[in-house]
């Protein structure tokens, strides 16, 4: 059994991490750690372990690997600290603040001889694990373009805050780009099988506002224009003002056929080939859970994968130097923005 535990009490830790960690039968959570006082303990008595506002006590707990769930300016930190004291870590997205954090991380994690994964989830949903076999297959010839977009309404409902941490350049550092922009430019990486080496981007804060009513200070939409190593171009709208349904979808086109991901209310994948063909499968979902109103949501893969590599001694799915490739386009699209021009990242 690995002794578990989790950094970071809010949302995304008691909704994917600590149920995920708790359904998993290798893994006993036995440590709690928040700096608001109450909330960890308020998790202890419901899993099992103890809650600690203190990082060196729980720290030195006697765990095996942690998750680090906190504000995204302190990702490296934690994560280092955790590293250095034998820890394997699973860090949430996006890895962390600068190229320079994330190259950090990594080389604790190599120095430490420990486990360091990032949880970027979208790798591990079932239709864009059955498109990528698909395309590595060949099935709908070379690729040549594609177009994915992720909206919500902003991370606000998500946290059940009016002003989330997200909105505070100083802890989040970017908005809608680093947030969901991550998940899938990392998701192209796996689908194409090859890195995003040119960058083109438009960052704009459209509608969130303060409590004041004052725009925000990081973007809440992100537009896109990504060329891969070997010529496919596309498009990655990603935006935190999408007041409808969440949509969460990712189109390939081939030169002969198409495939489309989460892009119907009910097929999770659907196949169009050049002859004519069309497959459209059930697959399950992703970035939508139908029986949240019941207090469950589903299981992301995340940390599954974490803890196999754990126990095998493998490499996990997302490692640190895997996810720096997506982290390199997300500081690319940055200066883009900012300059004006195309990036390369490489």
């Amino acid at each position: 059994m690995l002794r578990v535990g989790v950094i970071g009490c809010g949302t995304i830790a008691q909704v994917r991490h600590i149920p995920e960690f708790a359904e998993n039968k290798n893994c006993e959570l036995t440590a709690f750690y928040s700096v608001t006082p109450g909330k960890a303990e308020k998790m202890a008595a419901q899993y099992g372990g103890k809650g600690y506002t203190d990082l060196e006590a729980f720290l030195d707990s006697g765990l095996d690997a942690v998750s680090v769930c906190v504000t995204n300016a302190l990702h490296a930190s934690i994560t280092i600290k955790a590293l250095e004291r034998g820890i394997h870590v699973l860090c949430e997205k996006p890895m962390a603040v600068t190229l320079e954090e994330c190259q950090a991380m990594v080389d604790a994690a190599k120095k430490n001889n420990k486990k360091l994964m990032i949880a970027q989830n979208q790798r591990f949903a079932p239709a864009h694990v059955e498109a990528r076999r698909r395309i590595a297959a060949g099935e709908i010839g070379q690729i040549l373009s594609f177009d994915t977009v992720y909206g919500h309404g902003g991370p606000e409902a998500w946290a059940g805050q009016e002003n989330p941490w997200f909105f505070d350049k100083k802890s989040a550092a970017f908005g809608a780009m680093a947030d969901i922009g991550v998940h899938k430019t990392d998701l192209l990486h796996y689908l194409l099988g090859e890195p995003i080496v040119k960058v083109g981007a438009m960052f704009a804060t459209r509608d969130k506002k303060y409590p004041d009513g004052s725009l925000i200070a990081v973007e809440d939409n992100a537009f896109c224009l990504y060329q891969t190593a070997s010529g496919i171009t596309g498009t990655m709208h990603v935006s935190w003002t999408q007041y409808g349904e969440e949509i969460n979808s990712t189109v390939i086109q081939g030169s002969e056929g198409v495939i489309r991901c989460y892009a119907d209310p009910r097929y999770a994948l659907i196949v169009e080939k050049k002859n004519g063909s069309v497959e459209r499968l059930e697959l399950g979902t992703v970035g939508k859970n139908e029986e949240k109103a019941e207090g469950k949501w589903f299981d992301s893969g995340v940390i599954a994968a974490f803890v196999d590599s754990i126990l095998k001694d493998t490499v996990p799915p997302i490692d640190g130097e895997e996810a720096m490739k997506a982290m390199q386009v997300i500081f690319a699209a940055e200066k883009s923005n900012r300059t004006g021009e195309m990036i390369s990242v490489y």
